[in-house]
């Protein structure tokens, strides 16, 4: 990443507020403005009960798998709140970055794909090929697609899921934002799931929607440029998992633009 990269372009940020500081750092660093704008809020469960039942018997499983990183500190949380992580309960991640935070958190030997940050490229590795008789505890949001439940018990795991949060759209002005975008200081936005895209579309409204499709969209993976195209969007860029890369990205896509 070329230092002061991003100097002068204001860069929103859609990312839930708990997860914005990294990569606004980041931004802030390449010389940019970091301009926070969640477009998805994180919630308690809407049934702890259900979530505390399945962590009292962790024992019963022989993997746990964290979808998110909002899945890897909520359920950590949740977890440690009641009691200890099981010794011989392995632990995957969908990503580079959720592994990383759950390395913090203190668990070790995390399962994760080191490329594309997936459902798809988690099932792909050796560790998840084999389940036959093999219990896995799936930490998630509540709701969300269905793809690795089906595919781990088409492998003969059984397969159970600890909602430990849910997701929201924020009660937000956009106003403010609009005004800046208005004015012509909005550079890119940066964007993390489909789910947020829509919520942040819905936020801005008509009026924010025809700046945003002229403005350059970062995001993680195709799934979500593919969602973004649906919505009208023209210039998105995939800048794949992780702040670094991110970063990046659109640090080279700008130095495409002066030049």
């Amino acid at each position: 990443m070329t230092a002061g990269g991003l100097s002068g372009r204001c860069i929103v940020i859609t990312r839930p507020q708990e997860h914005a500081a990294g990569l606004a750092d980041r931004i802030r660093s390449a010389g940019g403005e970091p301009l926070r704008f969640p477009a998805i809020e994180i919630q308690p469960p809407e049934d702890p009960d259900a979530l505390a039942r399945v962590i009292a018997r962790l024992e019963d499983f022989q993997l746990a798998i964290f979808i998110s990183l909002t899945a890897a500190a909520r359920g950590h949380a949740a977890v440690t709140a009641r009691r200890g992580w099981p010794d011989k309960l392995r632990v995957a991640a969908v990503g580079a970055g959720t592994a990383a935070m759950l390395g913090r958190l203190g668990l070790d030997a995390v399962i994760a794909p080191g490329g594309q940050a997936d459902s798809e490229a988690l099932a792909a590795l050796p560790e998840l090929q084999d389940l036959h008789g093999k219990s896995v505890v799936v930490f998630r949001g509540q709701g969300g697609r269905e793809w690795l439940r089906a595919a781990l018990e088409a492998r003969g795991a059984r397969v159970d899921y600890a909602e430990c949060y849910r997701r929201r759209r924020p009660l937000a002005d956009a106003g403010p934002l609009l005004a800046r975008w208005q004015r012509g200081e909005i550079a890119a936005v940066s964007v993390t799931s489909a789910e947020g895209l829509t919520n942040f579309v819905d936020m801005l409204g008509p009026a924010g929607r025809g700046y945003l499709c002229a403005t350059p969209v970062f995001v993680p993976h195709p799934r979500v440029a593919e969602a973004g195209a649906g919505l009208g969007l023209r210039e998105i860029i995939v800048a794949g998992s992780g702040d670094e890369q991110t970063v990046a990205s659109m640090t080279a896509f700008f130095a495409r633009v002066r030049r």
